[in-house]
């Protein structure tokens, strides 16, 4: 059986559902202290959680506080067991905040809370049982569908005189789930219209007959308990509080550095000036290193285009670290007869190992080093080795091109190479430190690698680990975008995830190996900026960016959620705000794709309506690795080179 009770003419009761709300509630509040008017707030427990500080403000005034649940769910459609979880949470916190307990509750989705069928009456009996007195209402102005603040009025006023005979007494508001602007500005008129006709405002607990002791009766759980409630409710708000800040500062770091580096991008095409030529016909002689292992699908394509060069005075070093297959045999088959080529062949030991060891023969004043899958056009040498002109110069970066754009894996790798890779490489040329020169195209003063000890054995980015020692020894290291180099991207999502962790767990060996340089003033660039970026961005950010993501994920599902499931109570205002954060930085970062794509004369224009679908998907495959990365390093465990399977599909674009 279910009886209703509080009829009492001449009495009425205000009701806010949703709430607290940092925006509405304060100003709901504000009125209601003004016109000496009580009311009862009917609190969900997350908004609780979110804003305390309102809670107690509303039992401080006098108000009647009651459970609206913790999460706003249907508890018709609800398991019993998260029903009383969602009841005892809420009570749990109501204490910890004023010391005193609910007996008051409101089931969301009910309407006038007047069950209907089992399955709403069974939530019921459970809050009863629990000692709670479920609160209906009869007037519902239906201020959530944003009327004008008379029209919320009229309809209180003319369901208040209900000609059948059965008035109501309980106004149905809210203080919270969205655009509450007109609920407030018709609150002072109600409450003087109401008062006008001879209605005296009540609390609910007014109108049942029960003191306000009776309502919010001192809560009888020990201080050992609130205690612990309170901890655990405290470090959730924290978190919840650290996530927020994380949010915002990951968005705002990450956009701000895109400023950065598109504006110092721009810096180095505008200012930075390229040397002369050199005479390709009479300039000193450039040893090509060319480390491999099982590469006999590319390496005789790769030799040929080396030899095709422009440069004349040329020696090129075919590395055979070890391999298995038919490597050895198609350089001898392909280029016995040419002086300029020399294979050695030695056992496996790693890259950094074969290239030392072509180091310690080479007989060339510069050393261009590249991978056995990157094909170089004929200008690229003598664009490299130009830079060396100036004696400060010990290294310069090319520009690396993905050569084979054969589906959407190898289309994604063009566009961040252009877009990210390079447009950073740009932005740290105008500051004199590039961080990488890359294993596909780069050149090296032969006596700066001799007096660095050659190419490092203890990291898997030996290139940037190198790069990193040349600057720390006080040489400069340059870029030019018009040295390229087209390599071969892997083109399946298992190649690209395997090359990119040896990336990632590379530069975590190196940025660990070289701690030392971080915020030192003999290299200030590279201590203030470079480095610094590294563990930032690349590391750090790349750590939490899944759980920022997540964050945009959930608000956006849990607001579609409660849209769907009942558009009356649908609370969008978070999920909006945090996807405009996100959408403002996203399209701060397509803006500085553009730039990217702009600077680079022979991008892949066709490719750039990719971009967005880049951004939303090829970025979590980077922040996996980053994680994976991390984890392995914490744990210590030891990883390979990862050899990749070549296909020999790059190609040297000349358009």
């Amino acid at each position: 059986m279910i009886d209703r009770y509080g009829q009492k003419p001449g009495l009425v009761a205000l009701t806010f559902d949703d709430g607290p709300d940092g925006r509405w509630t304060p100003k709901i509040l504000d009125i209601l202290k003004a016109k000496h008017a009580p009311a009862t707030f009917f609190a969900i427990g997350q908004n609780m959680q979110k804003r305390p500080d309102l809670i107690a403000r509303e039992v401080a005034e006098g108000h009647d506080v009651g459970g609206h649940t913790w999460t706003h769910p249907n508890i018709g459609e609800t398991p019993l067991a998260q029903v009383q979880v969602e009841l005892n949470a809420t009570q749990r916190l109501f204490e910890v905040i004023t010391g005193r307990s609910m007996r008051l509750f409101r089931p969301p989705f009910f309407g006038d809370a007047e069950p209907s069928t089992p399955n709403e009456v069974a939530p019921l009996v459970i809050a009863q049982t629990l000692g709670y007195m479920t609160v209906g209402l009869r007037i519902d102005p239906d201020d959530w569908q944003k009327p004008s603040p008379q029209q919320i009025i009229d309809r209180t006023l003319e369901r208040l005189d209900h000609p059948n005979g059965n008035p109501g007494q309980v106004v149905l508001l809210h203080d919270a789930g969205g655009d509450r602007s007109r609920t407030v500005a018709a609150l002072p008129g109600l409450i003087d219209t109401l008062r006008a006709r001879g209605y005296r405002l009540v609390t609910v607990g007014e109108l049942a007959g029960l003191s306000p002791a009776q309502v919010m009766p001192p809560t009888t759980r020990g201080g050992l308990d609130l205690a612990l409630d309170r901890l655990g409710f405290d470090f959730f708000r924290w978190m919840q509080a650290g996530m927020t800040v994380l949010f915002l500062a990951a968005i705002f770091l990450g956009a701000a550095r895109l400023v950065f580096l598109a504006g110092l991008a721009l810096v180095h095409r505008w200012t930075a000036v390229t040397p002369p030529d050199l005479d390709p016909q009479d300039g000193p002689l450039v040893s090509v290193l060319i480390p491999c292992f099982n590469e006999e699908r590319v390496i005789a394509a790769s030799v040929a285009r080396i030899l095709e060069s422009d440069w004349t005075a040329l020696e090129v070093l075919v590395l055979d670290d070890g391999s298995s297959d038919g490597t050895s045999a198609a350089v001898k088959a392909a280029f016995a007869d040419d002086p300029r080529v020399t294979l050695l062949t030695f056992e496996n030991g790693g890259k950094a190992r074969a290239v030392n060891r072509g180091l310690a023969v080479a007989r060339g004043t510069f050393v261009v080093a590249l991978d056995a899958d990157t094909l170089f056009p004929p200008e690229t040498i003598g664009r490299l080795v130009r830079w060396f002109q100036d004696p400060r110069v010990g290294a310069v970066a090319g520009n690396a091109i993905v050569g084979n754009r054969l589906n959407m894996v190898t289309r994604w790798q063009a566009l961040e190479y252009v877009t990210a890779q390079n447009l950073e490489r740009r932005a740290l040329a105008a500051l004199g430190a590039v961080t990488v020169v890359p294993g596909a195209v780069g050149a090296w003063r032969k006596s700066v690698l001799d007096a660095l000890g050659g190419y490092p054995v203890d990291t898997l980015a030996e290139d940037q680990d190198l790069t990193i020692a040349c600057q720390r020894a006080g040489w400069t290291v340059a870029f030019d975008p018009e040295a390229r180099a087209y390599t071969e991207a892997p083109d399946t999502v298992g190649g690209l995830l395997k090359q990119r962790f040896r990336w990632s767990f590379g530069t975590l060996q190196c940025v660990w190996k070289h701690r030392a340089a971080l915020f030192d003033r003999k290299s200030p660039v590279l201590g203030f900026v470079a480095l610094p970026q590294i563990w930032l961005f690349q590391i750090l950010l790349a750590v939490v960016a899944p759980l920022v993501d997540l964050a945009v994920v959930w608000s956006l599902v849990s607001g579609l959620y409660g849209g769907v499931a009942h558009p009356v109570e649908w609370r969008p205002d978070d999920m909006i705000q945090g996807l405009l954060y996100w959408a403002a930085f996203i399209l701060v970062d397509l803006s500085a794709g553009a730039l990217g794509m702009a600077l680079e004369r022979r991008a892949p224009w066709a490719d750039l309506p990719l971009l967005p679908v880049q951004r939303f998907g090829y970025r979590q495959l980077m922040y996996y690795v980053v994680v994976k990365s991390v984890v392995m390093a914490v744990r210590g465990g030891r990883v390979g080179w990862g050899k990749l399977e070549r296909r020999a599909t790059a190609s040297v674009t000349t358009g």
